[in-house]
């Protein structure tokens, strides 16, 4: 019981995130957003792991370690939330959450030249279905009466790139989860400060409004931050790994109901069948 509950709490947790995003840059750009919340996180997980959730001996660190938490950090949180916020920040949020929700798609389709895998009949087929939901969107347009930016669709694209890349990066790491991910927001701490020196874009984060600021805290809290520990703590307690990941598939139903709520947003049909897509395409996908 407990791993199920834990995993429920990380999936009720990641479905406020989309809703979290949208509202959050009514006060912050997304800029502001990525770094506040990224140094939120960096806390939280560099705490768990003086706690004990990622301790590692130091002899473990070496200078492959850093450079692969680097590379890590460079592409999640630094390049890949600037991306998605970005995206959030041009689009309804039911919109840019069903289409990040491609990435499995895009990582097996990476997985061919990155890990040796070989495409399959199955494969495409799987492609096919998820690609035919972000064509639903797509053809029902801007359900809250707007007009759908194709840069900002291309954005929310490209982010799931981004995570892909992210997550095979992740299975060529070795150590503990919780530590790795600290590590990379560490490095993606820095590089979107450095960003930001360069870039001139810290010299107004003295004004930043106050909601702005507990939008970045709980985003960094429930997004990015505890609750990888808490789903990795319930993967850890689990029988099987089946036993709490297909609580996963709940997330995007759940940021809809959260959307449709908290934001406001009128949800469309075209967005519910094309989320029906995106999922039956991921679970056609070989192993699922």
């Amino acid at each position: 019981m407990k791993p199920r509950i834990l995993a429920l709490t990380a999936v009720i947790f990641w479905s406020t995130a989309a809703s979290a995003f949208k509202i959050t840059l009514g006060w912050l750009t997304p800029y502001h957003l990525v770094l506040l919340s990224s140094a939120v996180s960096t806390i939280v997980l560099w705490s768990a792991v003086a706690i004990g959730a990622g301790r590692e001996s130091s002899a473990s660190l070496s200078l492959s370690t850093l450079v692969m938490a680097a590379a890590r950090g460079a592409l999640n949180p630094f390049i890949y939330y600037l991306v998605l916020l970005e995206a959030y920040n041009r689009l309804p949020a039911q919109i840019a959450m069903v289409i990040n929700y491609l990435w499995p798609v895009v990582l097996m389709f990476l997985s061919v030249p990155m890990l040796g895998q070989t495409v399959t009949m199955r494969m495409g087929l799987a492609s096919m279905v998820s690609f035919c939901g972000v064509g639903a969107l797509a053809l029902g347009g801007d359900p809250t009466g707007g007009s759908l930016s194709l840069h900002a669709m291309g954005l929310a694209l490209l982010s799931t790139l981004i995570w892909a890349l992210y997550w095979i990066l992740n299975v060529r790491s070795r150590g503990n989860a919780v530590m790795n991910l600290a590590r990379s927001f560490l490095f993606g701490t820095l590089f979107l400060v450095i960003f930001g020196l360069v870039g001139g874009k810290l010299r107004s984060i003295g004004s930043i409004d106050l909601r702005g600021l507990l939008g970045a805290v709980y985003i960094g809290l429930f997004e990015m931050g505890i609750t990888f520990v808490i789903w990795l703590r319930a993967l850890k307690l689990a029988s099987t790994t089946s036993e709490v990941g297909s609580y996963i598939y709940l997330t995007p139903f759940l940021a809809l109901v959260f959307i449709g709520t908290a934001v406001g947003e009128p949800i469309g049909l075209f967005t519910v069948a094309g989320l029906v897509l995106v999922i039956t395409g991921i679970l056609l996908q070989p192993g699922k």
